[in-house]
């Protein structure tokens, strides 16, 4: 199958074009600003599937809007048409179709040519109006406010916001791509002609740049936000792909002292907390209980043993754990525990908790096992 994507190297056309790699669909045709316009001609002749993603949002003279989203689309259409051609077209329009300002009137003229080519030809016409559309290799300070609000919250750049309480329709960059690859499929979204993505998140602007400035602090933090929550998932991918290349890293804080060092690694809001602790040959650790707290260790390097006792009861049970034999124990409430190196090397144990600790609340009692 020969595939034309106009728009090739657009936001919505790279990440296409990924996919369509990534599932091994090896004839792609990319046609850009760059690409020689003589050679649609030739395209058109042999195409068996066009994703028509090209089009003006930002021009000098708004002339161009109707050149770019009306002028083009006629040119493609009617190359296709000049060759017999009538293999499924499909359209990035926008919701500002429905809109009176020259960008949405030379977007529903574009749809407007679309719908009549597919009544003249018998083709499969597909029109998609996407809201605002946000992911990775957005260009930031461009036409697209969480993208330039996650580049600059990254790097600590002012970001202006009229008014928060503004209304955001949202689709996420790889919910379109997988609905463009459906409908390639045949299996598209759709009412009639028009189609659409079918998850659409609405926030507030304000709600938005919270969020953001909630994952830069989250770093200095080490937590990470709720990501049962699907747009909170989606916005903190997006942001972290805005990081500046000197900023993917960032240090912890070690706890280190003579027997070793315990260094909290993440922070969650309701799935607890991610700890490594290293142990220093002989050394023995823990030796407390909690009422309610659960935890779960996983010895990654180095030999150890993990030793309870049921408070009130004189019974110890010992678990043997090596990084050779990688094996997770669950430490229950109620049993005083403790963890010794048994090797000639560090020990390094990845240790989770069911929730954060706090030290108005520690849940954490003394007693030797």
């Amino acid at each position: 199958m020969k595939i034309l994507v106009t728009g090739a190297r657009g936001f919505i056309g790279k990440n296409l074009i990924a996919e369509l790699n990534n599932q091994k669909y090896t004839n792609i045709i990319e046609y850009t600003r760059d690409t020689d316009p003589a050679l649609l001609d030739a395209y058109c002749q042999e195409v068996d599937f066009v994703f028509h993603l090209a089009g003006v949002n930002r021009p000098q003279e708004q002339s161009e809007f109707m050149d770019g989203n009306f002028g083009f689309t006629k040119t493609l259409l009617d190359s296709l048409k000049k060759h017999g051609n009538t293999c499924p077209v499909l359209i990035a329009s926008s919701t500002q179709a429905a809109l009176d300002n020259p960008y949405g009137k030379s977007k529903k003229a574009g749809e407007d040519l679309m719908i009549a080519y597919g009544q003249e030809t018998g083709a499969r016409v597909l029109i998609y109006r996407f809201p605002n559309v946000f992911g990775k290799w957005c260009r930031p300070n461009y036409n697209s406010a969480v993208a330039t609000f996650c580049y600059n919250i990254a790097r600590d750049l002012p970001i202006t916001v009229n008014d928060p309480s503004v209304v955001m329709h949202l689709v996420y960059i790889d919910d379109v791509v997988e609905e463009l690859i459906n409908a390639l499929l045949g299996r598209e979204n759709s009412d009639g002609v028009f189609c659409a993505v079918p998850v659409v998140h609405t926030i507030t602007l304000g709600e938005i740049v919270d969020l953001i400035y909630s994952f830069k602090r989250s770093r200095e933090e080490r937590s990470v936000p709720n990501m049962s929550d699907e747009f909170t998932r989606k916005l903190y991918s997006t942001y972290l792909s805005y990081l500046p290349k000197d900023k993917f890293g960032y240090p912890l804080k070690m706890n280190v002292d003579d027997r070793g060092s315990f260094t909290e690694f993440i922070k969650t809001p309701d799935r607890g907390q991610v700890s490594v602790n290293i142990s220093k040959p002989g050394i023995t650790k823990g030796n407390h209980w909690h009422h309610s707290k659960n935890e779960k260790f996983l010895v990654v390097s180095g030999t150890g043993v993990i030793r309870f006792r049921k408070v009130g009861s004189g019974e110890v049970i010992e678990y043997y754990v090596s990084g050779d034999k990688l094996e997770v124990v669950d430490i229950p409430p109620g049993y005083t525990h403790n963890i010794e190196n048994l090797g000639d090397t560090d020990m390094v144990t990845i240790m989770w908790a069911n929730e954060c600790f706090d030290p108005e609340k520690p849940d954490t009692y003394y007693l030797e096992v």
